[in-house]
């Protein structure tokens, strides 16, 4: 455990506990005490590596009785999948979020390594930061097309 950090310390302990059900509630206060670290840092755990990209969604309540629970998200079929990723990833997305899509299909091999190296190939900042063009609308376009690709085959 020496060499991970605490964030990743965090993340697998909470990966684990989802791993025995498909919620779980915390308190942010309980959790930081728990790691011993500040509370900040377990809402920057909760906010970059359980995000909707990553299949999981986070509830809040604020206050005295406040929790956090995180929801692995479990859809219907792979087309319903797709779909999400799609309204999710919108007119345009960063190369971070498009990289968590693209790892989310590989874990529900939707997509062979391969396929995804190919994809991650294409929306790589260097190559779409050229001749002025927005890149996270191009890598957005992109994207969807490929999601829409695997839809219909």
């Amino acid at each position: 455990m020496h060499n991970q950090n605490m964030s990743d310390i965090i993340e697998a302990y909470l990966k684990k506990v989802l791993g025995q059900d498909e919620q779980v509630e915390i308190r942010r206060s309980e959790m930081a005490d728990r790691f011993k670290c500040v509370p900040s840092q377990i809402n920057y755990v909760i906010n970059t590596r359980f995000t909707v990209q990553q299949g999981y969604l986070v509830e809040s309540k604020r206050g005295g009785g406040g929790y956090i629970r995180i929801i692995k998200v479990k859809l219907l079929d792979e087309a319903e999948m797709l779909d999400m990723m799609i309204d999710i990833i919108g007119n345009k997305i960063t190369q971070k979020n498009a990289y968590s899509i693209v790892e989310r299909l590989f874990e529900t091999e939707m997509l062979t390594k391969r396929e995804a190296n190919i994809m991650l190939s294409v929306m790589d900042k260097s190559l779409l930061n050229a001749n002025g063009i927005n890149e996270n609308e191009s890598r957005a376009k992109l994207l969807v097309a490929f999601l829409n690709n695997l839809k219909y085959e």
